[in-house]
């Protein structure tokens, strides 16, 4: 169990920066734990029935079965999914519908590693309860790591990473939430380094994920300040540049403010609705090309609703938006992510 505590404040100063986020430092606190052992390995299922699903309606299990997940091709090697979900007010009610928690459970299993937003409870232990009750139950060995809560209003919200630690290890010094001294963000980034498991060190995929989720009435302000945020990650993450930002932006790709203008920072998911309805965009995961060689070009939105056979209905009971993923090769690539800023243009560096 990984567990967030008080560390060191660095200040971090960028002269291509938004002025007032000019003084924006990092808060990186050290955490203690034990990480899970094991190999790398794939993606499991659901079991258990949707007890709202019509009598006739086939149940995810049985749905599943039979509509599988397309598979991961062979990248040069072994393959993981990384995707970001924002599970609509994940917290109390939903635990009451041990259903809507089984199908959440199924749909992570699809992935090695998924960013969580929007988890709302006062429970200190929700997020292990539901790894041991739902995700975990048949062997599985997901675990966590959480941010605090975060939000200007009464109703606080956290971030986790939930991940396979069979094929995923996390580097306990380097979990933070990024500061914001003058509250351009209403929930500050909960940022963690990662690398994939069972193979050599120096071979191992190793990325630094960014954790966000944006105010629907702010993102003009708040992307621009993610520009700045994607920077200082960066810069600050020991000479890795594998920096991966995702979540929920509440814009399409085509308006990703200073954090679309980055030299080189791009998003995977294009034209594609990330909400159950079908209708917006709101979702993404954006990268920097060149640095990230690993990416092998795949992504998407996991339609839970065709996926499972459910509902309209039914979905937006598991929540309003879609899990969005893109896939990496499990192997480091050597390819070099340095480059000099075009005229006009913000270098990520």
């Amino acid at each position: 169990m990984i567990a967030l505590a008080s560390g060191g404040w660095y200040v971090l100063n960028n002269p291509n920066a938004v002025n007032n986020l000019a003084n924006l430092r990092q808060y990186i606190p050290q955490a203690a734990g034990q990480i899970g052992q094991g190999q790398f390995g794939q993606a499991g299922g659901y079991q258990g029935p949707y007890p709202s699903a019509p009598p006739a309606a086939q149940t995810p299990a049985q749905y599943a079965s039979s509509h599988p997940a397309p598979p991961s091709p062979m990248f040069g090697g072994p393959a993981l999914r990384i995707a970001s979900f924002n599970i609509q007010v994940f917290g109390d009610s939903k635990r009451s519908k041990p259903y809507i928690m089984q199908t959440l459970a199924t749909i992570i299993q699809n992935f090695q590693i998924v960013a969580i937003q929007e988890i709302r409870t006062q429970d200190d232990y929700f997020i292990d309860n539901f790894l041991r009750n739902y995700v975990n139950k048949n062997g599985r060995m997901y675990d966590k790591v959480i941010g605090p809560r975060l939000g200007r209003s009464n109703s606080k919200e956290q971030y986790a990473f939930i991940y396979d630690t069979a094929a995923i290890e996390v580097n306990p010094r380097m979990i933070y939430t990024v500061n914001d001294p003058d509250d351009l963000l209403h929930r500050e980034p909960l940022v963690a380094m990662f690398r994939v498991r069972g193979l050599p060190p120096q071979e191992a995929f190793t990325f630094v994920l960014i954790n966000t989720h944006t105010d629907p009435d702010e993102t003009d302000t708040e992307l621009d300040a993610l520009a700045q945020v994607y920077q200082v990650v960066r810069r600050n993450s020991g000479g890795e540049d594998d920096i991966i930002l995702l979540g929920d932006l509440n814009v399409d790709d085509q308006h990703l403010g200073q954090l679309g203008q980055l030299e080189g920072v791009r998003p995977v998911i294009r034209g594609a609705f990330t909400n159950t309805r079908q209708n917006a965009q709101y979702d993404n995961i954006v990268l920097h090309q060149l640095s990230t060689a690993e990416y092998s070009g795949r992504a998407g939105v996991f339609d839970v609703q065709k996926q499972y056979g459910l509902t309209i209905e039914q979905a937006l009971q598991v929540s309003d938006h879609l899990p969005i993923w893109a896939e990496f090769s499990a192997y480091e690539s050597a390819t070099p992510g340095r480059v000099a800023n075009r005229p006009g243009e913000v270098r990520a560096q």
